[in-house]
């Protein structure tokens, strides 16, 4: 017999075996009396997930934009290819503008810092914070590289 026609002997065989344990089970517990489970009395998590508390702020002003940028991403959610999308998830670069309030200056240095670690950790291909937030699928690189910027933004007491 070839490895083929073995093969698909097995396979039926087994599939037999499958069945056979089927029948049995649903004749052996045919007896035993069931209620239909309502899974919304079951499950009950909250829609909309609880506030977390903001972590101590860094005392230098980089740093502490860095770390509300964040926690901002943290609670609201990341996005790409969009500032802020439909749900109110924001990019790296949404969140550091966000959190800046306005003040230009502080969001540029913001910035500056994140393309550093950016740069150091991923090579000198890439010339843009967007850029970099946009080539991945998920969040999780670009939140710990963001992370990364916050401590790097501490020690550097900007």
């Amino acid at each position: 017999m070839s490895l083929d026609a073995r093969l698909a002997a097995t396979d039926a065989a087994m599939t037999l075996a499958l069945e056979e344990a089927a029948v049995a089970y649903e004749v052996r517990t045919a007896h035993i009396p069931t209620t239909p489970l309502d899974l919304a009395a079951v499950i009950t998590v909250p829609f909309t997930p609880a506030p977390q508390p903001q972590p101590d702020p860094h005392p230098t002003p980089v740093a502490a934009l860095l770390q509300r940028a964040h926690h901002r991403l943290l609670t609201g959610g990341w996005c790409k290819d969009a500032l802020v999308d439909e749900r109110g998830a924001r990019c790296l670069y949404g969140a550091i503008r966000a959190e800046s309030h306005g003040d230009r200056a502080l969001e540029s240095r913001g910035l500056d810092v994140l393309l550093d670690v950016i740069t150091r950790e991923f090579g000198e291909g890439i010339d843009s914070v967007p850029g970099f937030n946009d080539a991945w699928g998920d969040g999780r690189v670009p939140m710990r590289t963001l992370d990364r910027a916050v401590r790097l933004a501490d020690a550097r007491s900007l």
